[in-house]
């Protein structure tokens, strides 16, 4: 059965032009033209992936990412925006997004983007592969992650890119190295998106995340699990 991608953009011209050119890739598009007729349909259809612009007319994009992952909504989120400001890219992550392409933008790299987030999405690992270290557990399986017990609801790519520093506790990973774990394939540019989700991640599964005791900072080349 093909994937089926969410596509939110107001510009009808721009629905139209990605929704033929994935449905020739395969995939099963649906299309809205605001948050809110996108926040209906993700709740309904549960797309595998969607792609989703920023400036909307009504409810825009960031508050729709917002909405959408607070009902633990776990489908990839491509944020696509014509906004270059770091500050933008910065708080689309923060709410979930999982990775972030500016217009204007080549289909074929989006498209490759898209198959490299599914890709994440659907990894099946072996049965009962659990990542334990300190007190974090990682049941990969599942994919569920507990702190001393506690369950802790992670984006994909917070889950993947905790899996990737758990999966060899004390081993510096640079960000590039990070980035093709969570991304499918370093982009050069897009490292700053692992400063970012490390940040999400520690105020998630920190006592204190300014203080952290799981994630460290090695400076000048990535950062380890301390387990």
């Amino acid at each position: 059965m093909a994937d089926t991608i969410l596509v939110v953009d107001d510009e009808e011209r721009l629905r139209s032009l990605l929704r033929a050119y994935l449905t020739q890739e395969g995939y099963h598009v649906l299309t809205a033209g605001d948050g809110l007729e996108a926040l209906h349909l993700a709740r309904q259809q549960k797309p595998d992936l969607i792609i989703l612009d920023i400036m909307m007319p009504g409810m825009d994009g960031l508050e729709f990412l917002k909405q959408y992952r607070a009902r633990d909504q776990g489908a990839p989120v491509i944020v696509l925006t014509a906004r270059v400001d770091e500050a933008d890219m910065v708080l689309g992550l923060e709410l979930g997004a999982d990775d972030y392409v500016t217009k204007p933008f080549s289909p074929r790299v989006l498209v490759a983007r898209v198959r490299a987030a599914l890709r994440r999405a659907g990894l099946q690992a072996p049965a009962a592969v659990v990542l334990r270290a300190a007190d974090v557990l990682v049941d990969r399986d599942a994919h569920r992650v507990t702190v001393a017990g506690r369950p802790v609801e992670l984006t994909p790519s917070e889950f993947d890119l905790l899996s990737a520093l758990m999966s060899a506790p004390g081993r510096v990973h640079t960000r590039s190295e990070l980035l093709e774990q969570v991304q499918g394939v370093a982009y050069e540019g897009y490292e700053r998106t692992i400063d970012v989700h490390i940040r999400n991640l520690r105020c998630k599964i920190e006592q204190d995340s300014r203080h952290p005791r799981y994630i460290e900072t090695v400076y000048g080349v990535g950062y380890r699990f301390v387990g």
